[in-house]
């Protein structure tokens, strides 16, 4: 790979020894917001031959993508226009920060911005060099988010944010080096995921034969194991601040699920809310508790949980779209033991009939409390947990084994692709 960063490097200092060219977004694409037809009529969906793009696709089918899950019919689209083949979306909403490239003509729903190549644009710009681009864009897009409400990217910023046009032939030669970067990386990748999957079908079935119970282990509702406390609501008028409070979001929750959050060492990457309204006590996160999503683009995103640990005492809260779990009878269930629970394929079975919603997926906590679970003596859960924490860790822990390598793998080629993508920008003297 060095060599081919020289190669680049010796095109730049050939054609432009002053610096590349800069230019923002707004000036090159066309930047619209997709959206979801109603689901309530039939003729937007039925025999439908148009691709839909959603969260979905991506990460089923990768992030090159030629079709959809989901098609909708001509009916569905607003004006009859599609967003044009050879187009960027770009997640601007929720999961911040996703991308993809769409080589079709086609439409995609809320959560992204499109970006289409203007038609009166006189600025060479190749769409994979783009999509290459996207990564980096994407990264600016995680660090520029506004919490208050429903997470999204400061969209006025985000078009005017200004990306390098190198040369054509430049940007041709640095698409032609990544591809083939990401084929080999591809390839090595997909050896040890294959590995990785069979690790965790392993774990996976381990866990579902460990927390499956006989008749004789009394069940027991949700309701009567915890209590439900809203996540906290963040004002959008942030004028009159008293004090800031860190603020776990539910995109936190995604990223982090299926492990223990300790408060006192994700401080730092925790976004700082301001608000001029103190909270009630029972939205403080503590020890023990689970944070728990209620709402998301995606039915099997639906459920996701983390066990906080605060042995410190942080003054933590939760958004609005999560519900805290605050166990009320700790002599009965201990927390590992319930988050395990929580991942069951039949405890999610059973979250699943009460989902409401069609453009944005919900669960309320008064379903959840109906939901029975079984709950076996605490000496038997916690050696339960015990196993399946080692279990866990030999497959999850990126420190370790092969996650490690996997990791190691994609950083590497990270590194590599943020070098050809780094250009020192051309200054013009009025």
């Amino acid at each position: 790979m060095a060599k081919q960063l020289n190669k680049i490097e010796k095109l730049i200092s050939e054609h432009c020894p002053d610096g590349v060219e800069f230019r923002k977004l707004e000036e090159i694409f066309d930047i619209k917001n997709g959206y979801t037809p109603s689901k309530s009529k039939s003729e937007f969906w039925n025999n439908g031959t148009i691709p839909w793009f959603r969260m979905e696709d991506i990460r089923k089918n990768g992030r090159i993508l030629n079709d959809s899950i989901q098609h909708i019919t001509q009916k569905a689209v607003k004006n009859g226009k599609l967003f044009p083949a050879d187009s960027i979306i770009i997640a601007t909403t929720a999961t911040i920060g996703e991308h993809a490239l769409i080589t079709v003509d086609s439409l995609a729903n809320q959560q992204f911005s499109v970006l289409s190549k203007k038609e009166n644009c006189s600025v060479e710009i190749d769409m994979k060099y783009m999509f290459y681009y996207g990564y980096v864009l994407c990264d600016w897009c995680r660090e520029n988010t506004n919490f208050s409400g429903f997470a999204s990217v400061r969209m006025e910023k985000f078009k005017k944010y200004k990306i390098p046009i190198p040369p054509l032939d430049i940007q041709k030669e640095i698409v032609k080096i990544l591809d083939n970067f990401t084929e080999l990386e591809a390839e090595l990748e997909a050896e040890l995921e294959a590995e990785l999957e069979a690790r965790k079908n392993q774990y996976e079935y381990y866990r579902s034969e460990l927390l499956t119970f006989n008749e004789r282990v009394r069940s027991i509702s949700m309701g009567d194991i915890v209590i439900f406390s809203k996540g906290a609501s963040i004002p959008r008028d942030r004028t009159s601040v008293k004090y800031e409070v860190p603020y776990l979001h539910y995109g936190d929750v995604y990223k982090l699920y299926n492990k223990e959050v300790d408060l006192s060492k994700v401080f730092d990457s925790i976004i700082k809310i301001s608000n001029k309204e103190r909270f009630r006590e029972n939205q403080l996160l503590s020890s023990g508790d689970i944070v728990y999503n209620l709402t998301s683009e995606s039915k099997e995103d639906l459920g996701k949980a983390v066990v906080i640990k605060n042995d410190q005492g942080l003054k933590f809260l939760s958004g609005t779209e999560t519900t805290i779990m605050k166990l009320n009878k700790k002599d009965l269930i201990i927390p590992d033991f319930l988050n395990f629970i929580l991942m069951t394929t039949w405890y999610l079975d059973e979250l699943r009939k009460s989902i409401t919603g069609t453009k944005v997926y919900r669960v309320h906590p008064r379903a959840i409390s109906k939901i029975m679970i079984p709950v076996p003596p605490i000496a038997e859960q916690k050696r339960i947990v015990s196993i399946l924490d080692k279990f866990d860790a030999l497959v999850n822990d990126i420190s370790i084994g092969l996650l490690a390598e996997l990791n190691a793998r994609r950083k590497q080629y990270e590194y590599y692709r943020n070098q050809l993508l780094t250009f020192k920008e051309k200054e013009y003297v009025s």
